[in-house]
């Protein structure tokens, strides 16, 4: 189910094994139906790699990736040119995970990926509530008449799960029949993340939360390596203040996608992603 990595190419910090862990990292490198510019299967690899720019320490939460219960798996092995088999795959690696009352963390590869993930936390988890982070709403009913796309993702999930349970943040682009539909189904807060992030805790307080995060919701001049750049974004002090807030929910599940390294020569966008995966791991391992 997994291609295994060797211990210098695995996230920063990850020594425990499996069995003592509370968080599980896993790569899932899809890329099957990016419309603008491929390349985000080397997002897991580029994450990893600029982690090891980092330090293990936190010093914004005093904690260290050395000291907590986390392990990283290595990529579903997913096949080339089938979209289904590739679902299915991540689908039962998440299932495994949850089953066992660990919480999984995944990189990406592209934002499609998290219709698996979601379905796999809705089998433990029947009344989650989804924090949608990204540049676009990505609620189109089909892109160039194919439904499965992550142009189309968060159509699926809502779908899956029922209108009022999804929370998108930072949207900044959208065609008007998804805002049509956002309005019906989804609690939509555009451009900011932080600010609402804040204000709807209240109404989420106690319930099992997955968060999907698309590293285009930060602004290209900071993060410029995404699949599908769109100007204006949050910027990355914004995006850290928001990861912290994480902390007050109640998370069950966690995706970042949609990092694209060969259009970051700089590696600023795997650079800030390993830095909210350092974070918010140490946040859910506690």
């Amino acid at each position: 189910m997994f291609k295994e990595i060797g211990r210098e190419e695995a996230f920063l910090g990850a020594t425990a094994g499996y069995e003592g862990s509370r968080v599980v990292l896993v790569g899932a490198g899809l890329d099957a139906t990016v419309c603008f510019r491929p390349g985000t299967r080397e997002g897991p690899r580029a994450i990893r790699y600029y982690s090891r720019c980092l330090e293990e320490y936190s010093l914004r939460q005093d904690r260290d990736l050395r000291e907590a219960s986390f392990c990283d798996l290595g990529d579903v092995n997913l096949p080339f040119g089938d979209v289904h088999n590739a679902l299915l795959r991540i689908e039962q690696a998440a299932s495994k995970i949850v089953s066992e009352e660990k919480i999984p963390v995944f990189i990406g590869g592209e934002h499609l990926v998290t219709l698996p993930l979601i379905k796999a936390v809705c089998q433990r988890y029947r009344d989650i509530v989804v924090l949608h982070l990204d540049a676009h709403a990505d609620l189109r009913d089909d892109y160039l008449g194919v439904g499965l796309s992550h142009a189309t993702v968060m159509r699926r999930v809502c779908e899956l799960l029922g209108p009022g349970r999804v929370y998108q943040f930072g949207i900044r682009s959208m065609d008007k029949p998804e805002l049509d539909f956002a309005r019906a189904h989804t609690r939509l807060y555009f451009d900011k993340v932080s600010e609402p992030l804040a204000a709807i805790s209240a109404q989420i307080k106690g319930k099992p939360v997955y968060i999907t995060l698309d590293m285009d919701v930060v602004d290209p001049a900071y993060a410029p390596g995404v699949g599908t750049p769109e100007p204006g974004g949050i910027g990355p002090r914004e995006l850290m203040d928001s990861v912290y807030q994480f902390e007050e929910f109640q998370v069950v599940g966690f995706d970042l996608v949609e990092v694209s390294p060969a259009f970051d020569p700089g590696g600023l966008a795997p650079l800030l992603a390993a830095k909210v995966v350092r974070e918010l791991v140490l946040l859910l391992a506690e």
